[in-house]
C-alpha cells in the first residue's frame, strides 16, 4: 500500500526550515568541522600537489555551510589557490540561500562558483551530454545518495570524473544510526523507493567491486527533546525532518505517530539524561580515490 504521507522534500519552504531547526539541534556539524580540522588539511595536500587551481563539485550543497568550510580550510593552508566549484542542489530556495551567502562574502573572491539547480542523475545526463571532458580534483557528496536510481553507475561516473590524486568523498548516515534504524523499521510508510538509507550499501557494493576506500565515522547527536512536547513548533519541525514527512504529526495515522515516537526513544536510539533526549545519529564519511 502506498504512503499517505508527503515528502518532506516536495515542500521547498518546510524543508528549509526544518533542516534550519535540524542544524541547530544537531552537533552532527560540530563533527564535520572537527573532520575538516584534522582530517582535511591532509587530504588537501595530496590534491593540490603543485596546482593552482582545483576544480570541486559539490553534489547535495544545500546552503554551503560544508563547501565554505571547506575551502576556508583550503584557503587558510593554500592561500594561492582558486577554485572552480560546480554546485549541484535541486532545491531552489536552498540553493538561493548559498548563492546569497556568497555575494555577501567578498572574502570568496578566490572561488567561481557555477550553479546548477538540478538532482545528482540530471547533473550527471547535462555533464555526458555536453561531453565535458574536465577533470576534477575534489567531489563531495553529502546525503543524496539516498534516491539513487542506480547507485552503481552514479559511483562509477563521479569517481570516473576525478583527476590524478583526485578524491570522492560520499558522507551519509551511518548503519548505528538512530535514524536509519527508524528508517528501516517503519521503511513502507516513510521511506518507499529509498534503497541507501546508509553507507551500508555504499560499503557492500564497493566491498564486492574490489573498490578500495577510507572510512570516518563522524560522531552526532541531536537533541529531539521538543519532539516531546505537544504542539512545539521546533519539535514538529525536527519530527518532519527525521521522517522526512510534510507534517508527520498532523497527517500520520496514529498508530504511526505512536510507533515512531515511541521508536525515537529506544536504548539503542536515543539517550535520555537531565530531562534531555539525545538521538543517536552518526554520519559516516567515505573516501574514495580516481577510478582505474
Amino acid at each position: 500500500m502506498a504512503s499517505p504521507l508527503k515528502r518532506l522534500i516536495t515542500e521547498s519552504d518546510r524543508y528549509t526550515e526544518s533542516f534550519k531547526r535540524y542544524k541547530e539541534c544537531s552537533v552532527g556539524y560540530q563533527g564535520m568541522q572537527k573532520f575538516m580540522e584534522n582530517l582535511v588539511p591532509d587530504l588537501f595536500a595530496s590534491i593540490v600537489n603543485g596546482k593552482s587551481q582545483l576544480n570541486v563539485i559539490g553534489v547535495g550543497s544545500g546552503t554551503g555551510d560544508i563547501d565554505l568550510q571547506m575551502f576556508s580550510v583550503l584557503h587558510q593552508k593554500y592561500p594561492h589557490v582558486t577554485v572552480d566549484s560546480e554546485v549541484v542542489e535541486p532545491d531552489s530556495q536552498t540553493l538561493r540561500i548559498y548563492r546569497d551567502l556568497v555575494s555577501e562574502t567578498p572574502s570568496l573572491d578566490y572561488i567561481q562558483f557555477h550553479w546548477n539547480e538540478m538532482t545528482l542523475e540530471e547533473f550527471q545526463k547535462q555533464w555526458k551530454e555536453k561531453k565535458i571532458n574536465k577533470k576534477v580534483d575534489l567531489i563531495h557528496m553529502f546525503q543524496v545518495l539516498y534516491f539513487a536510481v542506480d547507485l552503481e553507475s552514479t559511483i562509477s561516473f563521479y569517481q570516473s570524473l576525478l583527476n590524478k590524486n583526485g578524491k570522492l568523498l560520499i558522507t551519509l548516515l551511518s548503519c548505528d544510526s538512530g535514524s536509519v534504524r527508524m528508517r528501516e523499521a517503519y521503511k513502507n510508510q516513510l521511506c518507499p523507493g529509498e534503497t541507501n538509507l546508509s553507507t551500508g550499501n555504499i560499503k557492500n557494493l564497493l566491498d564486492s567491486k574490489g573498490v578500495s576506500y577510507q572510512s570516518y565515522i563522524l560522531p552526532s547527536d541531536l537533541d529531539i527533546t521538543d519532539i516531546f512536547t505537544e504542539g512545539d513548533e521546533n519539535g514538529e519541525m525536527l519530527l518532519d525532518f527525521l521522517t522526512n514527512s510534510y507534517h508527520f504529526g498532523k497527517t500520520a495515522s496514529p498508530d504511526l505517530k505512536a510507533g515512531v515516537m515511541e521508536f525515537l526513544r529506544r536504548p539503542d536510539c536515543s539517550v535520555e539524561s537531565d530531562g534531555k533526549v539525545n538521538f543517536k545519529n552518526n554520519f559516516e564519511l567515505l573516501v574514495l580515490d580516481q577510478l582505474i
